[in-house]
């Protein structure tokens, strides 16, 4: 094996070990220990889910770099909860202004950078998982993904409503970051829905531009390919036997 194919090999775990050693920094003095905690409760999950498939199930290069770098500004958020990421005082020890000041914010937007972050940076592996598992092709491999975006992105929201309706009012409002939007539940769903169709609007172009049949593959798939209805219908075929 060369050494190009044998780095491209260990890509995955190259970023897992980045991501776990700026896991555990960030998780030496974080601002508020409950809230890091209870953020990285679900990120941890799906690292060991991504650990464990990886053998029988491995992503691409890409899926798994979208992933790193989604889990990498979920570390920083949760080293200073979402609400509370020093990003315009970094910026303005740059530039010497503000980011709030220069685009006239008048809140801390890194979490709605993270959830913008989410479907620009989920939906493509999502969309390699519909292809690879569920063979979904055409309008199928774009629509399916942009929709587990929309409805993981609606979950969470509830997760986080009810994880915050139980631990308590304190960690509870650091937890949902909501800075007093009532709105702010709707609008992180908008921009992950916003964020999804920019990657898969991208990853079309793409495709369109090298694969040949990519107009006769959508054109399929829009297409009826079994004429008879369900329902009844079918149901009524089962207990014929058929």
């Amino acid at each position: 094996m060369s050494s190009r194919s044998r780095l491209h090999a260990q890509y995955p775990l190259i970023l897992l070990l980045v991501l776990l050693v700026t896991g555990v920094f960030l998780g030496l003095a974080p601002r508020h220990r409950s809230d890091w905690a209870l953020e990285n409760a679900l990120a941890a999950a799906a690292v060991v889910v991504l650990v464990l498939t990886h053998r029988r199930f491995p992503l691409s290069n890409v899926s798994y770099t979208s992933i790193f770098v989604f889990l990498m500004l979920h570390e920083l958020g949760a080293h200073y909860t979402y609400a509370e990421v020093p990003y315009d005082a970094w910026f303005e020890k740059l530039t010497g202004r503000g980011l709030n000041d220069w685009f006239g914010f008048h809140r801390n937007h890194f979490d709605r950078l993270v959830h913008f972050s989410y479907g620009l940076l989920f939906a493509y592996p999502m969309r390699e998982i519909f292809v690879r598992i569920a063979n979904a092709r055409g309008f199928w491999g774009y629509f399916l993904p942009l929709e587990m975006v929309m409805s993981t992105s609606m979950l969470y929201e509830l997760i986080e409503w009810g994880a915050a309706s139980t631990v308590g009012k304190d960690l509870g409002q650091a937890y949902l970051g909501t800075q007093g939007d009532e709105w702010d539940s709707q609008k992180d769903m908008l921009l992950a829905t916003m964020g999804a169709v920019v990657a898969l609007v991208v990853a079309a172009s793409i495709h369109r531009a090298y694969n040949r049949d990519f107009q006769r593959e959508w054109a399929e798939s829009l297409s009826v390919s079994k004429k008879e209805p369900l329902g009844e219908q079918a149901l009524a075929k089962l207990k014929r036997g058929r």
